[in-house]
């Protein structure tokens, strides 16, 4: 059976499942969705995951993922084919065209975001239907901090667009000596307004892979 995550995160992923907070994460799992509806599928809980860790440029931090039907599918702010395309991700997409003069798509499904090496990591990568944040503090958010330290500790010249007090808390596990942060508020339209609108990370997330000889990503 082909495995939820790409190869090159074996050792990593390995190490977390059995450490004692993931192992009680994953029984606490296991009764959720053997009762309850829970998103995204459990075969797509991981698809972040299977963006080659070698080819990540970009780190995207969202919250937990989208609670309604047929919405998530394991990357941060993307909903799946067909969609509507959802209120922060719509802002997201204001702010592209408006920093790049990128039309905004008619898809919100970013499998071509991570298709480029862009990790779209949510800080939790569960949530029971209809209620929003219902898997928070049950150990998501350690195995989400550790993915961060890991890829800190791990790979040089990344960008990690932290939008939102939850995404900026982490900033501290990232070494910007190596890495370049980018911090504004969530793109939801609870705070878009409020520094989101006009921050310009898609063009300065180009200009800085282009200065370190990568691939700009086709946002």
């Amino acid at each position: 059976m082909q495995k939820p995550y790409h190869e090159s995160w074996e050792q990593f992923l390995k190490a977390e499942f059995t450490k004692q907070y993931f192992v009680e994460l994953s029984k606490f799992l296991s009764e959720q969705y053997s009762d309850r509806k829970i998103y995204p599928p459990k075969s797509q809980v991981f698809s972040a995951f299977r963006t080659n860790l070698d080819d990540v440029k970009v780190v995207i931090l969202g919250q937990d993922p989208y609670h309604g039907p047929h919405q998530a599918h394991g990357l941060a702010f993307s909903v799946r084919e067909g969609i509507d395309t959802p209120p922060s991700l719509f802002n997201m997409y204001k702010e592209i065209e408006a920093d790049l003069g990128t039309p905004i798509p008619q898809s919100g499904n970013l499998q071509r975001w991570a298709d480029q090496g862009v990790l779209l990591l949510n800080n939790v990568l569960t949530v029971e239907a209809h209620q929003a944040g219902s898997h928070r503090g049950h150990g998501w958010e350690l195995f989400t901090e550790a993915t961060i330290r890991y890829l800190s500790d791990n790979r040089e010249n990344l960008v990690f667009l932290l939008w939102g007090r939850d995404a900026r808390s982490k900033a501290s596990l990232i070494n910007q000596s190596k890495h370049l942060i980018l911090e504004a508020p969530h793109p939801s339209p609870l705070s878009a307004h409020s520094g989101f609108f006009g921050c310009k990370h898609f063009s300065k997330t180009n200009a800085y892979l282009t200065a370190h000889k990568l691939p700009e990503i086709v946002w």
